[in-house]
């Protein structure tokens, strides 16, 4: 069976396979482009399909999209990976149009992007006599990676990531799907489950059907019924694994005190732990590395002079040798230690880290992408960017123009310290939310 075969899939292939959709009323997500009177379901219902190039990333139904356009053209499909074909392969597809005609042509090409110049100008002449129609499937931006002649005749369509909620619409349909899906096992699954799934999915059907069908594996039998546990996702998603210690607790236990001295604003302490650390046959170069990882952690922007002064002993010590470079190390430790502290660096990077796992899909406002090619300014990007240095005191100002996502409440990652540098840092957000406050009530008037 071919990947496109409308017969029943067996019971043996991948549940994404098996789970494809046949028609665009089974289809999930997309619906800017498939939901009523948009562009692809009245394609579909008109039976005539016009070329086209179909980009998102994978697993949001590029390929499904082009099964079932074909169905409802009762077109012949041809289906080709760029990974494999090449000019001969696409000679072959085009003989076998010209045999076939009139019944219309349409090839799939996915991973269009992948096909050099020479070979996309073997596609062109057929697909502008109409001989094939194209359908294109590209995770990379087409407007770089497809001849402009070809994609002058092919419209794109911008396919999104599945959402959260479509994600657990599908694994629902799967799991009571009884002829393709896992109806039959009657599997009862714990409350947030399905959730857990399409988050770590992060907008993949396909990979969140994956992780179902490996996660119903690991499935129990409790009173009669077959039973997926939370527990059982931890293997399935994976995780990070511990540190393993390869050089003893010593060598750690020194380097740990050498952080926390210096944390401590404790310099004779710092030094005593690097002598005994260095003089043990511990490497100078694992002390200048834990030492730059202080100077943003600990010090940060409370003395922005700290982490290049780190790194310029670093070089130091590389350009001295051993024996005069160690002063060089230590030179960076002590200032460190009586620099002001400010952790509120590591707060904002791990807050902002953390925001994204729970976000997975956040998107660049359009106003705030580049647009170097025509396709990429018809969809809008870069319009209504304010570039700063026009602006008075050279600050865009006002809540629209906050460069956060659309769509999400703004979030505070940064918030600078009262020691040392960063008190200025806060004097100076300080002013430019004053500002905002200013501009966001002067446009509502």
């Amino acid at each position: 069976m071919d990947l496109f075969s409308s017969s029943t899939p067996a019971d043996d292939a991948p549940l994404a396979f098996r789970m494809r959709p046949t028609s665009l009323d089974d289809y999930v997500g997309q619906q800017a482009l498939v939901g009523p009177g948009k562009p692809l379901r009245r394609m579909a219902e008109s039976g005539v399909v016009r070329s086209m190039m179909l980009w998102g990333p994978p697993g949001v139904g590029k390929t499904t999209l082009a099964e079932i356009l074909a169905n409802a053209s009762n077109a012949h499909l041809e289906t080709l990976s760029a990974v494999m074909a090449g000019v001969k392969e696409i000679r072959a597809v085009v003989e076998r149009a010209r045999q076939l005609a009139p019944t219309a042509v349409i090839l799939f090409l996915d991973e269009i992007h992948r096909l050099n110049k020479s070979q996309q100008d073997a596609l062109l002449p057929h697909v502008e006599s109409g001989l094939l129609t194209l359908i294109g499937a590209t995770t990379e931006n087409p407007s770089f990676e497809v001849n402009s002649a070809l994609l002058s005749r092919a419209r794109v369509y911008v396919l999104k990531p599945l959402s959260e909620d479509e994600l657990i619409a599908v694994l629902h349909q799967t799991l009571n799907d009884r002829e393709r899906g896992l109806g039959q096992r009657g599997i009862e699954v714990d409350e947030g489950v399905l959730a857990v799934l399409a988050h770590a999915s992060a907008g993949d059907a396909r990979r969140a059907l994956g992780l179902l069908e490996t996660a119903c594996d690991f499935t129990q039998q409790e009173n009669g019924r077959e039973v997926l546990h939370r527990s059982a996702l931890d293997d399935v998603i994976g995780h990070q694994a511990s540190a393993f210690d390869k050089q003893g607790d010593t060598y750690y236990d020194l380097l740990s005190a050498i952080h926390k001295s210096v944390r401590s604003s404790r310099p004779d302490a710092a030094l005593l732990y690097m002598a005994r650390f260095i003089q043990g046959g511990g490497d100078p170069l694992d002390v200048v590395r834990r030492l730059t990882a202080i100077a943003s952690e600990d010090v940060g922007n409370a003395d922005p002079r700290a982490l290049p002064l780190v790194i310029a002993a670093w070089d130091a010590y590389l350009r001295l040798g051993d024996y005069e470079g160690q002063r060089a190390l230590a030179q960076a430790a002590i200032h460190l230690a009586v620099a002001p502290k400010s952790n509120r660096i590591d707060q904002a990077w791990n807050a902002a880290q953390r925001f994204v796992r729970q976000q997975p899909q956040v998107e660049v406002p359009t106003y705030l992408r580049n647009a170097p090619t025509k396709l990429m300014e018809s969809l809008g990007h870069g319009s209504g960017y304010r570039y700063a240095h026009n602006e008075d005191d050279g600050y865009p100002a006002g809540s629209a123009h906050d460069c956060w996502p659309e769509g999400l409440a703004h979030e505070r990652f940064y918030q600078p310290s009262q020691f040392g540098q960063e008190k200025r840092f806060a004097d100076i957000m300080a002013w430019r939310e004053h500002r905002d406050h200013e501009a966001d009530q002067e446009n509502e008037q």
